[in-house]
């Protein structure tokens, strides 16, 4: 099979996958109220208001699965969507600036650290980065901890379609500057647009690959 067939097949199983059921299983305050391990993960992580669940909505074609706010802190647990019973998508909390007290900051990211340096089911970490901000000092903390705990991350980048044509090399090559070092980070970056769709068909692509593979 040629690359170009090949790349096209992988488009398309991943755009049948997120054409399954995608439901809601449970919003998990802390690591004891975690579902059973019965699907591979893929947690998507992020800064406060960096677009986890507007690109989780895109993703699998609906406006409300995944709660959206533009007051950044708004999720407040781990919650969990299974994906036709063939993948479960976790949207974390976000680290970094929120509209709430420094305690509960701290809960949540230490809440989201314990989670993703001991889940066995986790397959992947999408670490997203706003296109606008780039990589900042709450997301290089993040990469060198989960070097350190040797888990599998690959950076998705949110809201591309608010960066210049002009603009967009110079930005993407800085992200790729500073992703380049981190040893545990996937080798490619995806650029997305919850707006516009950019990058989705690639994104379910990888997430396809990865269900196959922890099949």
């Amino acid at each position: 099979m040629s690359s170009e067939k090949r790349e096209a097949a992988e488009l398309e199983a991943g755009r049948l996958l997120f054409t399954q059921q995608c439901t809601f299983l449970l919003g998990a305050p802390n690591m004891a109220a975690l579902p059973p391990p019965n699907l591979p993960e893929v947690a998507f992580a992020g800064r406060s208001n960096v677009g986890k669940s507007s690109l989780i909505n895109a993703l699998t074609h609906r406006k409300s699965l995944a709660r959206t706010s533009n007051t950044p802190g708004r999720t407040q647990e781990m919650n969990f969507f299974d994906l036709g019973e063939r993948l479960c998508l976790v949207d974390l909390p976000g680290y970094g600036y929120a509209r709430v007290s420094r305690s509960q900051v701290k809960r949540w990211t230490n809440l989201v650290m314990e989670y993703l340096q001991g889940r066995s089911p986790l397959q992947r970490v999408c670490l997203l980065i706003d296109a606008r901000r780039g990589v900042m000092d709450s997301d290089e903390d993040v990469m060198k901890t989960l070097d350190e705990a040797a888990v599998s991350y690959q950076i998705i980048v949110t809201k591309w379609d608010k960066v210049k044509q002009g603009n967009r090399e110079t930005v993407r090559s800085e992200i790729q500057r500073k992703a380049a070092p981190h040893v545990a980070a996937h080798p490619q970056q995806i650029w997305t647009s919850s707006i516009t769709g950019e990058g989705l068909p690639e994104l379910r692509a990888a997430l396809h690959a990865l269900a196959r593979e922890a099949s």
